[in-house]
């Protein structure tokens, strides 16, 4: 069973930056695209980037050029570079890894924008 640990959510003011850490328990990136989505109070979780085995990245509309996806393959982790932070930027963050057969979530960091 793998597990995903996500951490780095926080208060941050509006304009500001968080680099969010999502650790696998073991070495996935050559078999799951790893993705990172958000969940905001009464709204449904959306999908916000996306980094694949072939190291292809995609972003939604509301985060592109804003954040950044990467993953680094020695520490089993995959990062969400977040910056020029909105106040609707406030939700849950999730990592996520997915494969056709089988996908895992971690347990969700707070990113909270306010000033």
């Amino acid at each position: 069973q793998v597990q995903l640990v996500e951490s780095g959510g926080g208060l941050v003011q509006p304009g500001g930056s968080l680099r969010l850490s999502c650790a696998a328990s073991e070495n996935i990136f050559s078999i799951y695209a790893m993705g990172w989505y958000r969940q905001a109070p009464g709204k449904q979780r959306e999908l916000l980037a996306v980094i694949t085995v072939g190291l292809t990245t995609n972003y939604a509309d509301s985060v592109k050029g804003r954040f950044t996806i990467s993953r680094d393959n020695a520490k089993n982790t995959v990062y969400l570079q977040m910056n020029s932070l909105k106040p609707e930027d406030t939700a849950v963050y999730y990592c996520n890894a997915d494969k056709p057969d089988l996908d895992y979530w971690g347990q969700g960091t707070q990113v909270t924008v306010s000033s």
